[in-house]
């Protein structure tokens, strides 16, 4: 009996070829899954990571409830042509504090992953106020209401909790400056040394240039610190993950 006509049994038995199918997938799951109970961490750390600052957390919620990632990826594959266009590819570390995570799977607009530092805070106010201003071939919504939105830390502190509920490290001098934090991000005349003792390379300064704190400022504090705070000209991959 050959080859195909051994195959042909299996192909006429519907049970041995759910046996056997679910054999594979068993032995191919356990190859893929049993190396993880060896490892601490599946994570990589990296140096300069750190959670996010209040505004820039809010920011963040108001880029995820405005749908910027259905648009937008985060996440920089090592790819030739993407590593050039973007920057170095994205790891697994600079994703550790996002609930959820923001990797995306289209690009609509640019991936934004290295998008801090970028271009000034006038050109990211420009472009969300009018897009097609500054890309005229953009076929991306208006956000210049936002800067009409003023906004207050009430409930920061309890933003900061429940991320620390699921894992992220705010201490408790994170959560009891939050508010504090939060005002003195956006207003470059406080008293910030110690915010940025809590969050290293948080950017301080009046992001949208208007009295207040605004939903564009957050938006613009959390889109200028994307792929800021790892030092890729030091970064050395770990060689036994």
């Amino acid at each position: 009996m050959g080859f195909l006509d051994k195959h042909k049994v299996i192909e006429k038995n519907a049970t041995l070829l759910m046996v056997l199918s679910l054999g594979v997938v068993t032995i191919g799951g356990a190859v893929e899954i049993a190396p993880l109970f060896w490892l601490q961490n599946t994570i990589e750390d990296v140096e300069g990571m750190r959670p996010y600052s209040p505004l820039e957390l809010t920011g963040r919620d108001i880029y995820v409830r405005e749908g910027c990632y259905v648009c937008h990826s985060q996440m920089i594959r090592p790819l030739r042509d993407e590593v050039e266009r973007y920057g170095h590819y994205s790891l697994a570390a600079e994703s550790m504090y996002d609930h959820p995570a923001q990797w995306g799977s289209k690009r609509t607009g640019p991936d934004l992953a290295r998008v801090g530092g970028r271009y000034s805070d006038k050109w990211h106010l420009d472009h969300l106020t009018d897009p097609q201003s500054v890309v005229p071939v953009s076929i991306m919504p208006k956000y210049g209401f936002l800067t009409n939105k003023m906004i207050e830390p009430t409930y920061i502190e309890d933003l900061l909790k429940t991320h620390r509920f699921v894992g992220v490290p705010y201490t408790d001098d994170m959560i009891i400056n939050a508010k504090a934090d939060f005002i003195a991000q956006a207003d470059p005349d406080s008293d910030y040394d110690d915010f940025l003792v809590r969050y290293p390379k948080a950017q301080v300064r009046n992001f949208d240039n208007k009295a207040g704190v605004s939903e564009m400022d957050a938006l613009i504090a959390y889109l200028q610190m994307l792929g800021t705070l790892v030092d890729f000209s030091t970064f050395t991959p770990d060689a036994s993950r």
